[in-house]
Order: C-alpha cells, then sequence, then structure tokens
C-alpha cells in the first residue's frame, strides 16, 4: 500500500515536468507571439504570457492579481496534498479517478505556479481555432488540471449512476 500512497504524487511530478519541458522548449524557441501552424485551419503553436488562470480567465495588467494567484496556487495545492494522503490510506475506498484527477490538477498546478513565481505570468502556447473562433491559448499544465477536475467528475458521477440502476444508495467500495 505504501507504494500506492505515492503514485498520485508521481503522476503530479511527471505532469509539472512535462509542463516545464513543453514550456522550456517554446521559450527557448519561439519568439513572442510568434504563430506555428500545425493543423492549418485548427491548430497552432503561438507563444503567449498569461497573467490569470488557466485558459486565460481573470487577466490582468498589474502584478496584484499574479501574487494573489500564487498564494491562492500553494493553498489549493496544500488542500490538494492532504487530500491525496487521505484518499489512498488503507481501507478508504476511494476510487482511482479521484487519486488520479487529484493528481493532475497538483501537477498542472505545480506547473503554473513556477511560472508565476519566476515571471508573474504563465506560458501558454497550444492554439485550438476555427476559422475566427479560437478557443483560448492553453499549455500542458492547464490540460492536466482539466483531465483531472474530468476524472474527478467522473469519480462523483458514476457510482451516483451505479447507485441509481440499483436502487441502492451510493456506498463506499474497493478500488477497482
Amino acid at each position: 500500500m505504501t507504494g500506492e500512497r505515492w503514485r498520485p504524487f508521481y503522476l503530479a511530478a511527471a505532469v509539472f515536468a512535462i509542463d516545464r519541458i513543453t514550456k522550456a522548449w517554446i521559450e527557448a524557441r519561439v519568439e513572442s507571439w510568434e504563430q506555428i501552424n500545425v493543423i492549418p485551419g485548427l491548430f497552432q503553436i503561438v507563444h503567449t504570457r498569461n497573467t490569470g488562470i488557466a485558459f486565460g480567465i481573470f487577466q490582468s495588467e498589474d502584478g496584484e492579481a499574479s501574487t494573489l494567484l500564487a498564494v491562492f496556487s500553494v493553498l489549493v495545492m496544500g488542500f490538494i496534498a492532504s487530500l491525496l494522503w487521505g484518499a489512498v490510506r488503507p481501507g478508504s475506498g476511494e476510487h482511482w479517478t479521484m487519486r488520479y484527477g487529484l493528481g493532475c490538477v497538483l501537477g498542472g498546478a505545480a506547473g503554473n505556479l513556477h511560472d508565476r513565481l519566476r515571471w508573474g505570468s504563465v506560458t501558454d502556447f497550444l492554439d485550438f481555432f476555427y476559422g475566427p473562433h479560437h478557443f483560448p491559448v492553453f499549455n500542458a499544465a492547464d490540460s492536466a488540471i482539466t483531465v483531472g477536475a474530468g476524472l474527478l467528475l467522473l469519480n462523483i458521477i458514476v457510482p451516483a449512476m451505479r447507485g441509481k440502476r440499483s436502487g441502492q444508495p451510493r456506498r463506499k467500495r474497493a478500488d477497482t
């Protein structure tokens, strides 16, 4: 069980490493606002800086918002780490979607926090669009946070659906 307890933290470390590697590559090789067409009419790489949170939410020009976001990120990361530590104790009954969802969110938050502390903003570079419609530019950390949130949502929805089908209330279950 000891090895299992650390797996979500290893996942968080892997997410952080992938995020740092991809951002370092972009920062070293792509000029600010340079566009590299990958799939014409759908996807391009563009080097931008984001002072807000995921997908450009809460963008600001002053460093004040960045400082508040950094403090908030540290608090959230501490909360997630404590949840992870408790979710994997023997007999907790938590499903893998909870552990790995939290691991993805923790790693993504750490990746973006690194940028925010170092530069006061976050490097974003993945730009999906169709015609004039652009999805907000994002990075690997944002992707991991989104996947993690999806896993956490599954952790809530799937057991509830199983309970409805069987007519039984939701109960804790052993990991599958």
